[in-house]
């Protein structure tokens, strides 16, 4: 419950601080919450500013702007949807490990190739790297998601 409370302040300041201001402050917040316990209580809960979908449905007209292809669109829409369909989470607590989690269990559900699963991470990583960019979030979980390494044919 304190990372989700840190994260929400974190977002919530991101237009006004610098990383090296963001850094301070996350610093300071994880010493200051060390030893408490949060309880949040029900029925209290603000309304996120934007849907998993509204945002999807957002970088998509981005894209469509910069040139894709509606057949491109179907495949990033398909694919972004599936992933919230399976985490169940609003955008801005999405974590590397759930993402990692995520490609591991559709590969091993699915039995798809490696490059499938690599394609799957390329269209995360444009959307989050997007969120990122329009300051959405504040750091893409998929920057420490690597390329998927496959075989090439000589």
């Amino acid at each position: 419950m304190k990372e989700k409370l840190i994260l929400e302040i974190e977002q919530a300041m991101l237009s006004s601080l610098d990383n090296a201001q963001m850094k301070q402050l996350h610093d300071v917040l994880n010493h200051c919450l060390w030893n408490k316990q949060i309880i949040e209580e029900e029925g209290n809960c603000r309304k996120e500013e934007k849907t998993n979908t509204e945002l999807m449905e957002t970088f998509l007209s981005s894209k469509r702007v910069e040139g894709c292809s509606e057949k491109t669109l179907k495949y990033y829409k398909a694919t972004i949807g599936k992933l919230f369909a399976a985490l169940d989470e609003h955008i801005v607590h999405i974590t590397t490990d759930d993402l990692r989690q995520y490609l591991a269990e559709y590969q091993r559900i699915n039995s798809c190739s490696k490059t499938n699963i690599d394609n799957i991470r390329r269209i995360l990583s444009s959307f989050f790297a997007w969120l990122e960019d329009e300051n959405y979030i504040l750091k893409s979980p998929v920057r420490r998601i690597h390329k998927i390494k496959t075989a090439k044919t000589v």
